[in-house]
């Protein structure tokens, strides 16, 4: 479970001194007054409620730092413009690092703009690589129904296997592991759909 970011909710016996019925979720989903309750045959019944955010809730924008139109040098002399000895005298490790944060925060406000940016709709771990790649892949798919040809199909494979090879690897795994908490075979399981219509309309001699 801890493999493919799973939590599992249930921890009291739902069959003798078993338990056997799971509820599993990921870890960014929310269960609540989960409850062992009576019998169904010889199981015990779950009772929870899910928590799960309305896809049609209007999304609202955020503000985020705009890089492009930072001024890094001002921020620089902000930052060496403080007595740090003086600062930090007779503070301990915890303080001290307090102190930093707080200036680098303030040097960051002063310099470095926001922007308003209006959130995406696609999945965060719909990074920009797969989603060029996948586009690739739904182009050769395209053009393979409509010509039919060798050279086309041998297109479509490597597309497809570029695709899986880009899911499959192990950086792009961790990271998307690490910062989304994805479980890759889900990912697989949406990016292969479309491979398994070529049956349809590919056909040999």
């Amino acid at each position: 479970m801890n493999t493919n970011s799973l939590q599992q909710h249930v921890n009291e016996p739902t069959r003798g001194n078993n338990i056997l019925d799971l509820v599993m979720t990921t870890t960014d989903l929310s269960i609540n007054g989960l409850e062992v309750t009576d019998k169904i045959g010889d199981h015990q019944m779950i009772d929870f409620s899910l928590e799960v955010q309305d896809p049609n809730t209007r999304t609202q924008h955020k503000q985020v730092l705009d890089y492009k139109r930072a001024n890094f040098e001002l921020k620089k002399e902000e930052l060496g413009s403080y007595n740090y000895e003086v600062l930090m005298n007779n503070k301990n490790a915890e303080e001290c690092y307090m102190i930093l944060r707080d200036k680098i925060a303030t040097a960051t406000d002063h310099h470095i703009p926001r922007k308003r940016i209006r959130p995406t709709k696609n999945p965060p771990w719909f990074s920009q690589e797969i989603k060029r790649l996948i586009n690739a892949r739904q182009h050769s798919y395209r053009r393979l129904k409509r010509y039919q040809t060798e050279p086309h199909r041998q297109e479509h494979i490597h597309a497809c296997r570029a695709v899986k090879r880009t899911i499959k690897s192990p950086n792009e795994i961790k990271k998307l592991q690490l910062q989304h908490k994805l479980k890759p075979e889900k990912l697989l399981q949406i990016c292969e759909r479309p491979t398994t219509q070529k049956r349809h309309y590919w056909t040999t001699d």
